[in-house]
């Protein structure tokens, strides 16, 4: 069964990246460019696993990974939060985020994480 990522990010450029490689190694993806775009989105399905910017133009990827694993719906669903400031990476622990990703990222980096999440999922 081919897992479902929803890739929340503002930057055009880095969306088309992740949405590239992922799509090349097998995923289906849901996109978003700020937070409304994701709550629209997740009344229609859920993902195996969201990827989450912290810079968002309405939002915070901090508090978004927090909400998404404090609500019943959605608290297990792996979040892998991305950020270029190192301090986001502490933050992101303290929201129960699963994973975190730096920015600028290595693109075969990003595929070990995301499979390691769920391929974890896959175990329990």
């Amino acid at each position: 069964m081919v897992k479902r990522i929803h890739v929340l990010e503002d930057d055009i450029d880095i969306r088309y990246i992740i949405e590239y490689l992922l799509k090349d190694e097998g995923y289906e993806l849901q996109l978003s460019s700020n937070v409304e775009e994701l709550k629209q989105k997740l009344n229609d399905s859920l993902p195996d696993l969201f990827i989450i910017d912290v810079m968002l133009p309405d939002g915070n990827g901090i508090d978004i990974c927090r909400d998404l694993k404090e609500d019943i719906f959605t608290k297990h669903i792996p979040v892998i939060v991305m950020s270029a400031n190192p301090r986001s990476k502490e933050l992101s622990v303290d929201a129960y985020a699963d994973d975190y990703i730096s920015k600028p990222f290595d693109l075969d980096y990003v595929v070990s994480r995301i499979d390691k999440q769920l391929n974890k999922n896959k175990v329990k």
